[in-house]
């Protein structure tokens, strides 16, 4: 199989992350929002999700749900990332600390552009 980079470094990414919710599970539970029930049933099926659409931009009849179901995650997780951010302002972090986890809010659009642009394309530029 020929993938393109850019789909097959999107792949990795979401894989490996799937991996590592089942690797430190207490580490993603602990950042859930308290009004969200389920924590540890939460971080699995969302793992697995990551892992599942990980693999499926890999093939073209699976490619663009996987993409649609990817988006929807970085846009479910969203809280659980606001409330690392109001946890480290909480627990007095460092500075630096605190500017990557603001960083990270943005960077989710670019991620989700990210996905988008390569499960929408059948070819991508430059790869």
């Amino acid at each position: 199989m020929n993938f393109p980079i850019s789909r097959l470094l999107l792949a990795i990414f979401f894989i490996v992350a799937g991996v590592l919710h089942f690797v430190f599970p207490a580490q993603y539970a602990s950042t859930m929002p308290p009004w969200l029930p389920w924590h540890d049933e939460l971080v699995a099926i969302s793992g697995v999700c990551e892992i599942a659409g990980g693999i499926g931009v890999l093939f073209t009849s699976t490619r663009k749900a996987a993409g649609l179901g990817l988006i929807l995650l970085c846009i479910a997780v969203l809280p659980a990332n606001v409330q690392m951010l109001l946890d480290a302002q909480t627990s007095g972090k460092a500075t630096w600390i605190l500017a990557l986890l603001w960083l990270r809010l943005p960077l989710q659009l670019l991620l989700i552009t990210w996905i988008w642009r390569v499960t929408r394309r059948h070819k991508i530029p430059y790869q």
